[in-house]
């Protein structure tokens, strides 16, 4: 079976707190790969509280965001709709880059049948994604984990890239 794990798709990284215009344009082909996947799909959101900025991402980057129940913190509308029409989808929330219950879950899917591949796309490429790349690979090691880089943006394009040559070092696909 193959996994594709949608990173943080949610408002305040589309077009809210933190959006960028290249986050903005992914949004139809994030939508187009989740609707076209075969397989289980699994979305993430980044979950803060009202005390974001007194934590240690906060105290780092001061911008308050998806903090829970707001509507920064939801899925981008057309993304939710097209997780949550595909059965089997799951929503993890997770309060920090890397989700340790993105791995489990990904791990006990792989005792109920192995899983040949995990895909990433989302945001941020140099955050997120990222940390969760590196997890799932840390979880499941002789799983192929790849990024589809064309449903992923960056805080910059420039970081964008970079965090895409850090993956390819760790040995993770860049498609």
């Amino acid at each position: 079976m193959n996994v594709l794990v949608v990173v943080d798709m949610q408002k305040d990284f589309i077009d809210g707190a933190l959006g960028t215009g290249e986050a903005v344009a992914i949004v139809p082909g994030v939508v187009e790969k989740i609707r076209g996947f075969e397989g289980p799909v699994i979305a993430t959101r980044d979950t803060h509280g009202a005390d974001y900025l007194e934590t240690e991402e906060g105290r780092h980057l001061p911008v308050v965001h998806c903090v829970k129940d707001t509507p920064g913190w939801q899925l981008h509308p057309d993304v939710e709709e097209a997780v949550l029409a595909k059965a089997g989808s799951r929503i993890i929330d997770k309060p920090t880059f890397g989700s340790v219950d993105l791995g489990g879950y990904v791990r006990e899917l792989d005792e109920k049948e192995p899983v040949e591949k995990i895909t990433l796309i989302g945001l941020c490429t140099d955050i997120c994604v990222i940390s969760n790349a590196l997890l799932l690979k840390a979880y499941l090691p002789e799983v192929p984990v790849e990024v589809d880089i064309s449903c992923c943006a960056g805080v910059t394009p420039a970081t964008h890239d970079q965090a895409a040559e850090a993956m390819k070092m760790c040995q993770i696909g860049i498609v």
